[in-house]
């Protein structure tokens, strides 16, 4: 099995750069067999890019806005948009700049190439601040690095196992 591991965000802005951290983390760390981590930063096209290369499942690790107290790490399963069943303006407004994309655009159009995994989960922290420019993440979140480095090697686990129960 091939799994993707890619941590997204932008580190100029405090906790977006999550992702980027927990990459960081397990880049430290030995991976089984298989398991391909990758830093995309804010480049949609560089994930898409990335699963291009025929992954069986991706995880993609990101700050997410749910809504929760911050610095809660979630395992979401993402409603990723079919293109094919829009109008074309709606395609076009969906995806015109892929630089700036979302994870979620970015897996969208990995769905509309074909190349999306059957299997794409996203271990998201609720950011604490997002909208400033900071290097470095809030203490919150930074606490909760070592809790989704945690459940991105369970979910690898699972995953190889065959036991999937994200």
């Amino acid at each position: 099995m091939r799994i993707l591991v890619a941590g997204v965000g932008n580190v100029l802005q405090a906790d977006d750069g999550f992702g980027v951290e927990v990459i960081r983390i397990l880049m430290t760390r030995p991976q089984p067999d298989g398991v391909h981590l990758t830093e995309t930063g804010i480049g949609g096209i560089a994930l898409v890019q990335d699963l291009m290369l025929g992954f069986d499942a991706c995880i993609v690790v990101d700050a997410v806005d749910r809504a929760r107290p911050p610095g809660t790490v979630m395992v979401i399963e993402p409603d990723i948009i079919d293109v094919h069943g829009l109008r074309p303006e709606q395609r076009h407004d969906l995806l015109a700049d892929m630089h700036l994309a979302t994870p979620s655009r970015a897996l969208m159009v990995a769905r509309a190439l074909g190349v999306l995994p059957a299997r794409s989960w996203i271990v998201g922290c609720q950011p604490e601040e997002i909208e400033i420019l900071r290097i470095g993440l809030s203490s919150t979140v930074q606490a909760a690095v070592p809790v989704a480095v945690a459940e991105v090697e369970r979910c690898i686990s699972e995953l190889l196992c065959g036991a999937v129960t994200l």
